[in-house]
């Protein structure tokens, strides 16, 4: 046989052999309980739990043949309370709205253990940080004037629970707003609001667009406020990199809150590893998605100190990232 001939046909027959042999592997998971479609709860559209849901809520659809996509909500709370009642199946959030959720201080059901709300994987890190328009002379926190309206985002969000408290902490004295991270950006463009406190993922698409369209000012804070704060809450010191806004010709001294995919802990266990494996196994293909997946890394498994592991998700992290994760953070039915 020509030696070209046998070079195709050794192909054809490796071709068919993988092809074998991923049919029979997924003949070999147990689907029992999986649903045909699912939905992420994220947040509000122009905010980065939107575009990131959105991203991996594609990229299990492809990779399990599934119907998904993400859904609008009022962020971490309400995904929380969501998914805890199942709801939602899957959904996002930060660690601090999560251990008030867990602990029953979610102001959507006070007083209701959200614990059915298990751990997925590890997200990305939220940056907390202050825009204003550059026309505005606010340039530094100090800047920020007696009763500034400043936009907080989604009532229950992340940045709606901390950056009002952090403000208070940091002695400004401002007038509290509400809304979807589009709508208080376009506010501030118009003079409705003075400052916008983003707590989301960067780069915040809504800041992206913004300083596209208008000149505007990133407020780092200083050495001392960014010590104060990491004091006061469950945060750590974060610097905004420079390439990630044009406005920036520096890193932004900040802080930043770790943000988990979380799933209902009743669903299949063959189910959420399959997920968590299409999520984890390709970070390329999620930073495609949004570059704040830079930080989707399978070692970053142990910055859930919070909620109990998803028995699937903890399986996956235990054989492929070497995770050690004790018996009793591990949800059992």
């Amino acid at each position: 046989m020509h030696k070209t001939a046998i070079t195709r046909l050794t192909a054809v027959l490796a071709a068919t052999a993988l092809t074998t042999g991923a049919a029979v592997a997924q003949s070999d998971i147990d689907k029992t309980g999986w649903p045909d479609s699912f939905t992420v709860g994220t947040g509000s559209q122009g905010g980065t739990y939107f575009g990131y849901g959105s991203g991996w809520a594609g990229i299990v659809a492809d990779s399990l043949g599934l119907s998904g996509g993400a859904e609008v909500t009022g962020g971490p709370m309400q995904n929380m309370a969501l998914v805890h009642t199942g709801e939602l199946p899957f959904g996002m959030t930060t660690m601090g709205p999560a251990a008030e959720s867990i602990a029953g201080a979610n102001p959507i059901a006070p007083g209701l253990p959200m614990d059915n709300a298990c751990a997925m994987f590890p997200m990305y890190q939220t940056p907390f940080s202050i825009t204003a328009l550059a026309s505005s002379g606010i340039t530094s926190v100090a800047d920020i004037p007696d009763g500034a309206r400043i936009g907080f985002g989604p009532a229950g969000s992340t940045s709606d629970t901390y950056f009002p408290l952090m403000m208070e902490e940091l002695g400004v004295n401002f007038e509290r707003r509400n809304g979807g991270w589009s709508d208080l950006g376009s506010q501030l463009q118009d003079g409705l609001l003075d400052v916008v406190a983003f707590a989301a993922g960067v780069p915040v698409p809504a800041v992206s667009q913004l300083e596209a369209q208008v000149a505007v000012n990133i407020i780092e804070f200083t050495e001392e406020e960014q010590a104060q704060i990491t004091t006061a809450f469950p945060v750590a010191n974060f610097d905004i990199a420079a390439d990630t806004y044009t406005t920036l010709e520096a890193p932004a001294r900040s802080v930043s809150m770790w943000n988990f995919a979380i799933a209902n802990c009743d669903l299949p266990e063959s189910f959420v590893y399959a997920v968590v494996d299409a999520v984890m196994s390709d970070n390329d293909r999620m930073v495609n998605t949004h570059r704040a997946a830079l930080s989707t890394l399978p070692e970053f498994w142990d910055r859930n100190t919070v909620m109990a592991w998803h028995a699937g998700a903890a399986r996956w992290f235990e054989e492929n990232a070497g995770a050690d994760i004790a018996d009793d953070m591990i949800h059992s039915n």
